[in-house]
């Protein structure tokens, strides 16, 4: 198991009730292959930097969780196969390790 970071931009179309249960659905993904959910982080509306599918704001979530390699790469699948999300980005967070002297 990895620790992995998403940040998902969903389209500004999307109700803002209704952004935490479309995240938790996809999340589903992660959590039945045994991964976990650490942190769901909503930004909430924001202007992009540019337009993406005509396009000016977006909706942006940040989220922590830990899985496997395999799952993170089907969670990525299943994002981009929605026509809600915009954008997605999953990375692994450097280890910050402090070393002793």
């Amino acid at each position: 198991m990895r620790a992995y970071e998403l940040m998902v931009i969903l389209n500004p179309e999307v109700e803002d009730k209704a952004v935490e249960p479309t995240l938790t659905k996809f999340l589903e993904v992660v959590t039945k292959d045994n991964g976990t959910v650490d942190n769901v982080d909503i930004w909430g509306r924001r202007k992009l930097a540019y337009e993406i599918q005509k396009k000016s704001e977006g909706i942006y979530a940040v989220v922590n969780f830990t899985s496997t390699p395999e799952t993170a790469a089907e969670l990525d699948r299943v994002l981009n196969l929605n026509e809600s999300v915009m954008r997605t980005k999953i990375i692994r967070p450097e280890d910050q390790q402090i070393s002793s002297k």
